[in-house]
């Protein structure tokens, strides 16, 4: 093992939910690459800031999820006593072989590259819908009035929850992302977890039982037939992966458009540049992933003793936190200038949808959603300007990186 190094007299290398790494969490990360890449936190946990280590540890069958051992030694042997612990047990996300294989071909019909792009002339519809709205009253949270919408709507089109469901979501606070964070939550947290796992529980039960008597084209109507096929699903796995598709589905398309569109005019230059050249969003898309990614980090176990990562011993069951917004802006693989945005800046191939077998299912269609929204921001709305570019209000979570709202006008 290679001593630890902490700069004297300073902050601690890692502190992921202070205020001032939420605002900012990009020189905190540059530190960490500079001297200290493997680094070990207060909980035990090994962090890798490194775009080659972070690469590694996810695509490398010695590590896995491990949930419910590793939720264990965190907490306490109880633990999996908490609805909403019991409920991520069964998350594909959380999952290891054979469980995840199973799980993730029972979904993975749905998010085919054809299926997706067959979804163009929805998702614009939604789009100029969105923008319809507000036009006249000259503005808008862009956060809530947009980003919001579309994903949350596409979810529901592709779950089969009702039209005369959905304003309950559109409303629903965004507060989940606690969970994600690798700093142990409290008691209080928890229960809060386990309330929004009941209410989802219960909502999703009700559409399980109106899905098997009014079958429709839908997702979850394909997951409820799996569940009668006994020997696929159980109905506690159904429920849990409805709503982690859910979840999944919309939290981290939100951030990706409101960060896209921060960092756009927050670099001036950038922004009049996709103006003027439209046909460079699918590129820029790849660089505000880059840039600015949705998900900071993903985690992982060690399956057994792993000998050398980066220098260091990894004893089995450890935990090693991956930081996918560090990967992104090393700049032994993005030498020019990794922290500007550059629209045009050639093979950009962020960390941000993660990477092995838990790869984002949903990677092709938060492209094109976030494509379509802000291709059409830009066009029907060219003078719209954020009110505050310098101080926007960043979610108090650090896994999901995004704003709570962000005033625009025009």
């Amino acid at each position: 093992m290679n001593e630890q190094v902490q700069p004297t007299g300073s902050d601690p290398l890692f502190n992921p939910l202070s205020p001032d790494f939420i605002r900012d969490p990009y020189p905190h990360y540059d530190r960490l690459r500079a001297i200290d890449p493997i680094h070990v936190t207060p909980f035990g946990q090994f962090v890798t800031s490194r775009h080659a280590d972070v690469s590694l540890v996810m695509r490398d069958k010695r590590f896995g999820k491990d949930f419910v051992e590793r939720s264990k030694r965190r907490y306490s042997e109880k633990i999996m006593d908490e609805p909403v612990f019991r409920s991520m047990s069964h998350w594909m996300l959380q999952s290891d072989p054979p469980d995840h294989t199973r799980l993730r071909g029972l979904v993975v019909k749905a998010f085919t590259a054809r299926r997706v792009e067959d979804m163009r002339p929805r998702i614009q519809e939604i789009v100029d819908q969105a923008i319809d709205a507000v036009i006249a009253r000259g503005h808008m949270d862009l956060i809530e009035d947009f980003a919001f919408r579309l994903p949350v709507t596409i979810i529901c089109d592709m779950l089969g929850i009702p039209e005369d469901h959905r304003e309950v979501f559109y409303k629903s606070s965004r507060d989940g992302g606690r969970l994600l964070d690798p700093v142990p939550l409290s008691p209080e947290e928890i229960a809060k977890g386990n309330a929004g796992n009941m209410m989802a529980q219960m909502y999703f039960q009700q559409l399980f039982e109106l899905r098997r008597k009014n079958p429709g084209d839908d997702l979850i109507t394909q997951l409820v037939q799996a569940e009668e096929d006994g020997n696929k699903l159980t109905n506690e796995e159904l429920t849990a992966n409805i709503i982690l598709l859910f979840g999944a589905g919309h939290e981290t398309t939100v951030n990706l458009i409101g960060n896209g569109l921060l960092a756009l005019h927050r670099n001036p230059d950038q922004l009049a540049l996709l103006k003027a050249r439209p046909e460079l969003m699918t590129n820029a898309i790849e660089e505000f992933l880059r840039y600015d990614s949705s998900v900071q980090m993903t985690g992982r176990v060690a399956l057994e003793d792993i000998d050398d990562l980066g220098g260091r011993q990894i004893p089995k069951g450890e935990t090693v936190l991956c930081l996918l917004g560090s990967a992104n802006r090393d700049p032994a693989v993005y030498p020019d200038h990794p922290d500007r945005l550059d629209v045009t800046r050639p093979n950009v191939r962020p960390l941000s949808f993660g990477g092995g077998i838990h790869f984002c299912l949903g990677a092709q269609l938060a492209r094109i959603e976030a494509e379509i929204a802000i291709a059409t921001l830009l066009r029907r709305l060219p003078d719209l300007r954020i009110d505050d570019v310098e101080n926007p209000k960043w979610r108090p979570t650090f896994v999901l990186r995004g704003l709570t709202q962000l005033p625009a006008s025009w």
